[in-house]
């Protein structure tokens, strides 16, 4: 269940580029310096810019005309939008996945949430992060729900861009270890084959990260940052 070892220089550039967005450690908006990057990461322009547009093909980064690279930043409508067909979608992977995981896959991701349980950020109540790919709660029971075109959609296109938010609003006070807990009343619901209340418990899961950003919206909070 380990995440394989970049092979590449590009691939570890794009891995460490691609964790710092997600994360927020570069901020929304930011531009991306080609010589600060290839100057912080000992690489050469040609690489470097193989790993930019990976981050563009993962729609974390955009290319803009006379102005360079910079990492995407939503509007609240557009990011409320991704938020509203994540609860529909998500809780129908939920609902089939239930009715299609092995029991050895339900074990796998029992382990899986072990592995989480473990992180620093998380048992602080700071932050609840994920790393890519199997390692990712939400991209497993979604690969498990045997439809390819929600695989299609949220396990590829809107992917990374998901990824991003799912973080930002997981480092909300209290929301790291509920989450957590949440996804574990998930698992259980997936083990008793109810795919109903697997549906139920996703939905509710994503639908209280909507409504905290409905609330900060309400209070002046925008998701682009300034």
């Amino acid at each position: 269940m380990n995440q394989p070892e970049p092979r590449t220089l590009s691939d570890r550039v794009f891995t460490h580029i691609q964790r710092a967005i997600v994360r927020g450690d570069i901020p929304g908006g930011s531009k991306l310096s080609e010589s600060g990057l290839a100057e912080q990461y000992g690489i050469s322009r040609g690489p470097l810019r193989e790993a930019i547009r990976r981050l563009e093909g993962c729609k974390l980064v955009i290319r803009e005309p006379h102005s360079g690279t910079r990492v995407v930043s939503l509007s609240t409508e557009e990011l409320l939008d991704i938020y509203h067909i994540r609860e529909v979608m998500e809780g129908l992977a939920c609902r089939l996945a239930a009715a299609n995981m092995t029991q050895a896959q339900i074990d796998d991701m029992r382990r899986l949430l072990d592995q989480h349980r473990e992180q620093s950020e998380l048992k602080e109540g700071i932050a609840y992060f994920q790393q890519e790919g199997d390692l990712d709660f939400h991209y497993r029971i979604i690969s498990a729900s045997g439809n390819r075109k929600l695989v299609e959609l949220l396990c590829g296109e809107l992917y990374h861009l998901i990824r991003m938010y799912r973080y930002r609003f997981s480092t909300q006070q209290n929301r790291p270890l509920r989450a957590f807990t949440e996804h574990q009343q998930i698992i259980d619901a997936l083990a008793d084959r109810d795919g109903e209340l697997a549906e139920l418990l996703m939905r509710r899961h994503i639908r209280v990260s909507r409504n905290r950003l409905e609330e900060r919206i309400k209070s002046g909070f925008e998701a682009a940052p300034p």
